[in-house]
């Protein structure tokens, strides 16, 4: 029979979580467009969702139309400030842990005025993007710093092109 002082129980053995820096700030990074910007928009994708009508038929363009008006929506509605935590276990994001053994690295970024924290995750959704207060980029750094290394990752052809995109129909901007 072993010892009762070499086994701990499940109190013991779970660490109890500890805050190191807490936040708020909206939950997405949010650029307002102009009517310029929605009246480029809607005429490359009318003529878009007009070739692959004839091409491919009315479900494409459906899909077309939904992704269209969820980016409409997405950059109308102004985002909900949320908070954000660094604690010993992990960073929590409106009250949802994500533990340190599924973020492998971190580094900031600019998207728009705003200020991002990119953490690279070991799970399937890839990247967590976490808008951050300018003032707080050198606490967070040091508190980040302690769990998981600070190294920002190349970006993607998709990040390159979505960027591309980007540049051109917001040049009127």
């Amino acid at each position: 029979m072993p010892d009762q002082q070499t086994v701990p129980n499940e109190t013991q053995a779970q660490e109890v979580e500890k805050n190191l820096f807490t936040w708020s700030a909206p939950s997405r990074p949010f650029i307002q467009k102009n009517r310029d910007f929605w009246v480029r928009v809607i005429a490359i994708s009318s003529v878009f969702g007009f070739i692959i009508f004839i091409v491919e038929g009315a479900m494409p363009v459906i899909l077309m139309i939904s992704l269209l008006f969820l980016f409409y929506v997405l950059s109308t509605v102004r985002p909900e400030n949320i908070e954000y935590k660094i604690t010993n276990l992990g960073v929590s994001i409106g009250g949802v842990t994500n533990y340190w053994e599924n973020i492998k690295r971190f580094w900031f970024t600019k998207r728009g005025t705003d200020l991002i924290l990119v953490l690279d995750m070991a799970s399937f959704s890839g990247r967590l993007e976490l808008v951050i207060n300018t003032k707080d980029k050198d606490i967070i750094r040091l508190n980040l710093k302690k769990f998981i290394p600070e190294e920002e990752v190349l970006p993607t052809n998709f990040d390159k092109a979505s960027e591309w995109i980007d540049s051109k129909l917001s040049q009127s901007q």
